[in-house]
């Protein structure tokens, strides 16, 4: 069965027949294509070079179908998409004909497209829903939300990205939920665990995620000169790149926090688990309601303990007494809850060997098999 995945993501070409993107997503498509005979990507190809922290994306006889990114963002990107569409609309019906079946991630113009032509066209369809699912915004949101409660169901399979009691949709049982994961059994088996934090060595705090005001990384940056106040030893790690960057480097030395945080930037998977693996604890302040936080996931890997706020799957990840969750997402309470992790560093080690438990429930194999059988029950594929 050859597959298509209509992707919103962008990518590089850093030289003829290589294609790079960053992200879990060259992993996820690897896990994805083995389920499948052929598997073409559509990657939208951005102008210039590579930034770091990209991987090449890889699979079971996975070809790229490259088209140049539209330009511009918000209003600007539709206007420039309705200039983009009379070239490539008929390369991308093209593609969805050729195919025997469509994936289809949202949101994203090119992903949304695609369903529709998909559904058109009357393909087997696999939609998988990347944002945060039932907390739409703006019209498109709504739309999109709208859409896929009518069309699950039969050869339509829609998963949402995230988890909780309850399914996603109450107007549709058909949508079910999907965790998101960036890690195969293993490499966590792989992982050097964080060595414990000992109390009288440096605190090592790291948060990882994209740059941006709704992360709420401003107020870890914060807490920090209170959290000093009892542990004058601290460094915090930042990694990640985004909008808010500027205004969080200006922050940081407007505090003269300077000397203690170290803004990476964007990094690659591995490296991304080094620094994990180096540190003691992760903090993730979000505001906003997220889909499934793999930044999460992965500190959980390397045995991090987690303070991070009460939304979408969290609660149930730190469920086992491996992190803790902010109902107060200000810098006081930043400040309050490392400090009363840290205060027990016994507690705080045994937190860790608690956290390595629940990661060990959400691999790359897991979320395989978990698709597959969807993709079976729906399509009868084997």
């Amino acid at each position: 069965m050859k597959l298509l995945v209509l992707s919103y993501k962008v990518g590089w070409q850093p030289s003829p027949g290589q294609y790079v993107t960053y992200g879990g997503f060259p992993m996820q498509m690897e896990t994805i294509s083995s389920l499948f005979e052929q598997t073409t990507v559509t990657l939208l190809i951005r102008a210039g070079a590579a930034p770091g922290g990209t991987q090449p994306i890889y699979g079971n006889n996975i070809n790229i179908f490259p088209l140049p990114e539209p330009s511009g963002s918000d209003l600007r990107r539709k206007l420039a998409l309705l200039a983009w569409l009379p070239r490539y609309l008929p390369q991308l019906w093209r593609e969805i004909a050729h195919a025997d079946a469509v994936h289809a991630p949202v949101p994203g113009d090119i992903g949304f497209l695609g369903l529709l032509i998909a559904l058109f066209q009357r393909k087997p369809l696999f939609v998988r829903h990347c944002g945060t699912w039932g907390d739409p915004i703006t019209l498109a949101d709504k739309l999109l939300l709208w859409l896929l409660e009518k069309i699950a169901g039969g050869r339509n399979v829609v998963l949402a990205t995230g988890g909780a009691e309850l399914p996603p949709s109450a107007k549709n049982s058909h949508i079910r939920w999907i965790f998101s994961t960036t890690m195969t059994q293993a490499e966590i088996a792989s992982i050097r665990p964080a060595a414990p934090w000992d109390g009288r060595s440096t605190l090592r705090l790291v948060t990882v995620g994209r740059v941006t005001h709704e992360k709420n990384m401003a107020a870890i940056l914060e807490a920090l000169p209170a959290v000093c106040e009892k542990i004058p030893n601290l460094h915090l790690d930042i990694l990640g790149d985004g909008e808010a960057l500027p205004a969080l480097q200006h922050l940081a030395a407007k505090l003269q926090l300077s000397n203690l945080v170290t803004f990476h930037g964007n990094v690659n998977h591995t490296r991304v688990l080094e620094i994990l693996s180096q540190s003691h604890l992760f903090v993730f302040p979000t505001r906003t309601k997220e889909g499934f936080p793999k930044a999460v996931l992965e500190a959980l890997a390397c045995g991090l303990p987690v303070i991070a706020t009460r939304v979408s799957v969290i609660p149930q990840l730190l469920n086992n007494g491996s992190g803790r969750l902010l109902d107060d997402t200000s810098a006081p309470g930043v400040a309050e809850a490392v400090l009363q992790i840290s205060s027990n560093p016994a507690h705080m080690a045994n937190m860790g060997r608690l956290a390595r438990d629940v990661a060990q429930g959400y691999t790359l194999e897991a979320w395989g098999a978990a698709i597959g059988e969807h993709l079976q029950k729906a399509w009868n594929i084997k």
